[in-house]
């Protein structure tokens, strides 16, 4: 008969006080979602199954909404290979865990096998009575309780807890600040009882700090890519006091160079080796046909789906942004499902004017000399096309965030996860590269709900006269009316005209053109 183990309702705890004087003149403030924090956190350890079950950690690779609803880190990134990387640390130690299976195989190298110890602590924050995550309230009977008794603690489990498959109501109790990726090692890897992990608690601690907190453990040290955290931390996105320290938005520079470099790289891009990366002019750079700037499609990412959904005078938020509501979800999009959306956006625009039989498009067409490539459309990648411009790339790039963003919840984007994306690599020998990532995005995106409505849009934006002011052969009234992008003003021109010309389609994005334009005032 199979031994019975008894659920440890209680562990002991050491409490650990530390504060300083001087940190009282620290601005804590609620807006900013850093409210004054207690004086101390506790240290303990814990089975690594009770760990994962009470943050629920090992039900994030499932499918199913119900159980990510109840994750309070939905929105956390999670990078697969770096937990199977620990996972067979932990089992194997180093070098071992590096090894072929051949090698581990081979007696010759069986002195290599060590243990795989995780001595540094897996940071959480236990969650107070009342405390809602994604619109749910923590349920009673799953809160963790502490019992103090001078310098030492007891943490109490929740009196519904029932050992390594439980389940809270709404919400878990537990949420990781910092060691998500060790937890998932042991995603179906038990340990046994005997294997615990050292923890460090803190309760009650404001999102805020939370996302503070990672950012010192891990940046400060130089320990991982400053870019990566604002996938695996997205809520430093919207922290004020990372863009103050530095002049500018870390995460959004940043992160527009990236995504141009993925657009300028990927091959499935339609803009594959057709941005001028390095500024330079037509002699100097291999493509010679009309290419915008890096640092215009930086400026322009900056201006639509990058940016910050806070502050006086912001009516329309970014898809890749930050909220400034902690109540509103960022969409936990990593950087290879943010160039996907993109270039997917772009593939399917590029797909559109080439079907389009429009009077504009077949003006470009037939003039002489436009390709620069065989299969080239002039009416997509000529000089005389808007597309080919910083004002058209910068129009298209605002419709396509402005009206995704008013549709996300329609759209169902904040379903489309990381999850979805990597599934689309399992079982078969492409490598997790980052261009293979992109790669199974984008095949993932034409999977979800959000395809539908781009081509929907596209072909909508497909019949727009996309003509500029220096297209031989227009009427005076047509240069006229297309020499109004020219200069600054033009950006905000050209998003007008494009929303306008939407709101005379028909079906759903007609009405949701008609929404965004009176949101804008315009």
């Amino acid at each position: 008969m199979a031994k019975q183990h008894s659920i440890q309702k209680t562990i002991p705890a050491i409490k650990i006080n530390q504060w300083l004087p001087k940190w009282d003149k620290v601005q804590f403030s609620d807006k900013e979602l850093q409210n004054r924090p207690l004086k101390y956190s506790y240290l303990f350890s814990m089975k690594a199954s009770y760990l994962k079950a009470l943050t629920g950690v090992y039900r994030r690779s499932t499918k199913g909404g119900l159980q990510r609803s109840k994750d309070p880190n939905v929105q956390r990134g999670h990078e697969e290979e770096r937990s199977r990387t620990i996972r067979e640390f932990v089992q194997y130690g180093y070098p071992w865990c590096e090894m072929s299976e051949s090698k581990r195989q081979n007696p010759e190298y069986s002195d290599l096998r060590k243990p795989g110890w995780l001595p540094t602590a897996i940071l959480i924050n236990i969650l107070p009575p009342n405390t809602s995550r994604n619109g749910k309230e923590i349920f009673n009977d799953d809160l963790v309780k502490l019992q103090e008794q001078n310098d030492f603690v007891k943490v109490q489990l929740p009196k519904s807890f029932t050992g390594a498959n439980w389940q809270p109501k709404y919400i878990y109790p537990f949420e990781v600040i910092d060691g998500q990726h060790r937890l998932w090692a042991f995603d179906g890897f038990d340990p046994g009882d005997e294997f615990e992990l050292p923890v460090v608690a803190f309760y009650g601690l404001a999102p805020g700090w939370q996302a503070y907190l990672f950012w010192s453990v891990n940046i400060t040290p130089k320990k991982i890519n400053r870019s990566l955290a604002f996938d695996l931390y997205p809520l430093l996105r919207q922290q004020s006091w990372l863009d103050k320290f530095s002049g500018h938005s870390i995460y959004r520079e940043t992160r527009c160079q990236e995504l141009v470099e993925a657009l300028w790289s990927h091959p499935e891009s339609p803009w594959y080796h057709r941005i001028n990366m390095l500024g330079e002019i037509k002699e100097q750079r291999d493509y010679k046909g009309p290419s915008v700037s890096q640092a215009a499609w930086v400026r322009s990412l900056m201006a639509s789906f990058v940016k910050q959904v806070e502050g006086t005078g912001t009516r329309m938020g970014g898809l890749f942004g930050a909220p400034s509501d902690e109540h509103k979800l960022l969409f936990p999009w990593n950087r290879p499902m943010q160039a996907a959306f993109l270039i997917f956006a772009g593939i399917v625009f590029k797909e559109q004017i080439e079907k389009s039989k429009s009077k504009w498009a077949y003006d470009l067409r037939r003039i002489v000399g436009e390709k620069i490539f065989k299969d080239d459309d002039p009416a997509f990648y000529g000089e005389y096309s808007l597309t080919s411009t910083d004002q058209g790339i910068r129009g298209f790039l605002f419709t396509v965030n402005d009206l995704c963003f008013v549709s996300a919840k329609e759209l169902g984007l904040r379903e489309w996860n990381w999850e979805d994306v990597y599934g689309e690599l399992k079982n078969t020998n492409v490598a997790a590269t980052e261009e293979a990532l992109v790669t199974a995005a984008i095949k993932s995106l034409k999977k979800s709900k959000v395809a539908k409505f781009i081509e929907e849009m596209t072909i909508g934006l497909s019949s727009y006269d996309w003509r500029t002011s220096s297209t031989p052969k227009l009427s005076d009234d047509e240069r006229l009316r297309q020499s109004v992008f020219r200069g600054s003003s033009g950006y905000k021109e050209m998003r007008r005209q494009l929303l306008v010309h939407l709101s005379k389609q028909n079906g759903r994005v007609s009405n949701i053109a008609k929404k965004i334009l009176k949101t804008l005032k315009y």
